[in-house]
């Protein structure tokens, strides 16, 4: 069995000790007192000695004292009673300023057990500020087309007070033109806003005067005023305007006093008095409008007091612009106090890549990164960054290291080598940073066909061009490099009306030339499509083609074709009848042709180039139509041979001409008759008529030419004096009778008649030769004998007299010519 051991004293008292040591120890939390702010020195704040569970007797003993954090020392200990009271007149608007709890902390001093016990106080708020405004009053200058509905921000009321004491309402005195309108936001009353209700009229009333009041919840309330100055003014419909919405600028709190920390800048465009800016601080806390100061003209803003960082880490500043005639603008300017930093990042690239292929995926590592920063903290705290227009991120491994790795596949026809800033930055104040850079660059891969600068192409090339000329030349551009970027040209297989197209055009392969194999003719074909294509030299190859539309332009290249009349096929010379009773404006005949060519190297036009007796007929210009100028008369020669030009407008012009021969009688007898009449001219008239006749072919022929005719003359008078009666028995007798058709309105004849005369000066005897008609449906043509001077003798005169004259055997026939002159 057990045997019980008694404990001893000692044992008793260790075990007490460590009971009390407990209970000290369970008690040696916080302790909170509260006490009402503005009570008087000594006043009781609570029982420190009871809350340590000491007596009064004891505090002095134990070396019980408070410990000061550095700040003015607000409370003391009453060693006689054991309490904690006031040491003075709390403020605690001084203390905790708008902070809705107010709480001193310190520590008491147990000295001779070396204990520290907390002990927090909160200072209860009382109603002893009363709203105010930093102004007594506010003047304000609206224009008189300012539209209802206009807000007009307000200074807001400053209580110092917490709680139910500060400021709860506002209230603006009774206006008809004016409101008040106050929201509640998520921190309390926004600032008022007054709100114009209905147009202003400067000329019925000039200036408004209001009273905004700002009321608190404190019992009693309290109230303050601020006396609101309205004054219309005339239009002014340009408000200043602020560059930027909101200035940021960042100052070390070390700035010296005086310094320019930020400049705001409003214009307005108005001139005079209304474009005047001047700058002024709105709804700014009474200790910030201390320390900052604003120049009004410049917009230049200042310290004035140094600035503290523990303090205020950034300053809200609002700033209003307001012209002379009363517009208004604001904006803000937040400057951040920073702290001081000193060292900047250091970067180390452990491993890079500096060339990766544009067909590598999303992922692949460029290079590896480690940054370190001998700063601690926040100024030892790093951030990697690279510009964010690259298409790369960086990864954050551990222990301050950074992958570099591609975001997107990359397309080295956009950005063929990159120059990546990796920049370091710590979050110190200022803020310092370092850089390096990563120079990669991006290898090709055949992904880009060539593609041509346009998606169809439009050649206009002149016909008869020569064989072997460049017409034309297309270009494909490759966004590859190297053997990837070299382009060959061909052409798509196709035939041109039968034959392929390799015989009409060609293409070099290097340059993209098109070459014309051949001359082209408009009139064989006018436009040709064909397809260029255009091949790499990567592989795999990639190709691309375009269309080419070829086009032929006419050249004026053919002369006019003669339809009406046309070219006798038996030599003969067609002719026209005109009747000798036709009035002028009768139509004898009508010249046709036509040209092979388009457009305006096809209009023809028709002139009278030459005529045997001027001004006797007119040709259309745009018809052709050979019509009598004049009536006929009796001593209009029978015979009228006219030089028709027929002629387009190219360029150079072209041209064709026809010479039509017109016989002017009534019916073929006449035309007979008349012939048989003529005689050699007995007056001294007829004789000039001569002489003028002699005298122009001696103008036009030469010396030489003129002696030839005189002495074919002389030898032709003698053998027409011997052979003229039989002929001209023989002949009568043998003529047949003339036979007329109609030929668009002309009337031709169908059967043809030569006939010879002779006429002398001298031998006063005409000499009148028939031989046998010949016929013929169609008329003479400009070649046929229009030199020649004689008409197809009969074959019986040639055979007898083949030793007196040979008629050249290009006069053999005729429809109907004029005489010919010996």
């Amino acid at each position: 069995m057990a045997i019980p051991v008694k404990p001893n004293c000692c044992t008793v008292l260790m075990l007490l000790c460590l009971f009390l040591g407990l209970l000290l120890e369970a008690r040696a939390g916080d302790i909170l007192y509260s006490v009402p702010e503005e009570t008087e020195k000594g006043s009781f704040v609570g029982d420190i000695g009871k809350d340590l569970g000491l007596q009064p007797l004891e505090l002095a003993k134990r070396g019980v004292r408070i410990v000061s954090r550095g700040r003015k020392q607000l409370f003391s200990l009453n060693p006689r009673s054991g309490s904690l009271v006031t040491a003075g007149r709390i403020d605690r608007e001084e203390l905790c300023a708008q902070s809705a709890r107010c709480l001193v902390n310190f520590n008491i001093l147990v000295e001779d057990e070396m204990k520290l016990f907390s002990v927090e106080v909160e200072i209860i708020d009382i109603n002893d500020n009363t709203p105010q405004f930093q102004l007594e009053e506010l003047e304000f200058k609206m224009s008189e087309i300012t539209p209802p509905g206009t807000r007009i921000s307000l200074p807001f009321g400053q209580d110092l007070d917490v709680g139910i004491n500060s400021l709860q309402r506002y209230q603006l005195s009774s206006n008809p033109h004016f409101s008040l309108d106050v929201q509640q936001g998520t921190d309390g009353l926004q600032p008022p806003e007054m709100v114009l209700q209905s147009p202003l009229d400067r000329e019925q009333v000039a200036v408004h005067h209001l009273v905004l009041t700002a009321f608190d919840g404190g019992n009693p309330v309290r109230s303050g005023t601020l006396r609101i100055r309205v004054q219309v003014v005339d239009v002014n419909d340009n408000p200043p305007a602020f560059t930027q919405a909101e200035y940021h600028r960042s100052v070390p709190e070390n700035v010296p006093l005086g310094t320019r920390l930020l400049v705001v800048n409003a214009t307005d465009p108005d001139e005079g008095p209304n474009g005047e800016v001047t700058y002024s601080f709105h709804n700014m806390d009474h200790k910030v409008t201390q320390i900052f100061q604003l120049d009004s003209y410049t917009g230049e803003i200042s310290n004035k007091e140094p600035l503290d960082f523990e303090e205020y880490k950034i300053y809200a500043l609002e700033i209003q612009a307001q012209d002379g005639a009363g517009l208004m603008a604001r904006t803000k300017a937040l400057i951040k106090v920073l702290d001081v930093n000193d060292n900047a990042p250091e970067m180390t690239i452990t491993s890079v890549t500096n060339a990766i292929p544009e067909n590598f995926p999303p992922g692949a590592i460029i290079a590896l990164i480690s940054v370190h920063d001998q700063d601690s903290g926040d100024n030892g705290y790093t951030i990697c960054s690279i510009p964010a227009n690259l298409p790369f991120i960086l990864e954050k491994l551990v222990d301050n290291y950074y992958r570099l790795v591609t975001e997107q596949t990359l397309d080295r026809e956009l950005t063929s080598r990159y120059n990546i800033t990796v920049t370091a930055t710590d979050q110190g104040t200022p803020m310092l940073s370092s850089q390096t850079h990563i120079a990669l660059l991006v290898t090709d891969v055949n992904d880009n066909p060539p593609i041509f600068h346009q998606d169809s192409y439009s050649v206009y090339i002149p016909e008869n061009n020569p064989r072997g000329a460049s017409i034309f030349s297309v270009m494909a551009q490759d966004a590859d490099s190297s053997e990837n970027a070299q382009v060959t040209y061909s052409l798509a297989e196709d035939t041109i009306q039968g034959a392929p197209l390799s015989s009409y055009l060609s293409i070099n392969s290097d340059t993209g030339v098109l070459y014309a194999l051949r001359s082209f003719d408009y009139e064989l074909f006018w436009d040709l499509q064909l397809k260029v294509m255009a091949r790499d030299n990567g592989v795999p190859s990639l190709s691309s083609n375009v269309s080419l539309h070829l086009f032929v332009l006419d050249q004026n290249d053919n002369a006019p074709e003669i339809l009406y009349p046309t070219l006798p096929t038996d030599g003969s010379t067609g002719v026209e009848l005109a009747p000798r009773s036709a009035e002028p404006g009768y139509l004898v005949t009508k010249v046709v042709a036509v040209d092979k060519d388009s457009g305006q190297n096809a209009w023809l036009s028709y002139r009278l180039l030459k005529a045997s007796e001027p001004g006797l007929f007119t040709v259309g210009l745009h018809t052709g139509e050979v019509r009598t100028a004049r009536a006929l008369m009796d001593r209009d020669a029978l015979r009228q041979s006219l030089l028709v030009v027929v002629q387009d407008h190219g360029q150079p012009p072209l041209s064709a001409t026809v010479t039509l021969t017109i016989a002017v009688a009534d019916s073929i007898p006449d035309v007979l008759a008349g012939l048989g009449s003529i005689k050699t001219p007995t007056d001294p008239d007829d004789t000039d008529l001569t002489l003028y006749l002699v005298v122009a072919v001696a103008a036009v022929s030469c010396v030489f030419l003129a002696f030839v005719i005189m002495l074919l003359v002389l030898r032709l008078r003698r053998w027409h004096s011997r052979r003229l009666p039989q002929a001209s028995r023989d002949s009568a007798a043998s003529a047949p009778a003339p036979h007329f058709v109609g030929v668009d309105g002309a009337r031709a004849l169908l059967q043809t008649y030569s006939h010879e005369i002779s006429l002398t000066s001298d031998s006063r005897m005409s000499h009148l030769i028939f031989p046998q008609p010949n016929y013929a449906d169609t008329l003479v043509s400009q070649e046929s004998c229009e030199k020649k001077d004689f008409l197809s003798a009969p074959q019986s005169l040639l055979e007898d007299k083949e030793e007196t004259f040979s008629q050249p055997p290009e006069c053999k026939d005729y429809k109907f010519a004029s005489p010919c002159l010996t």
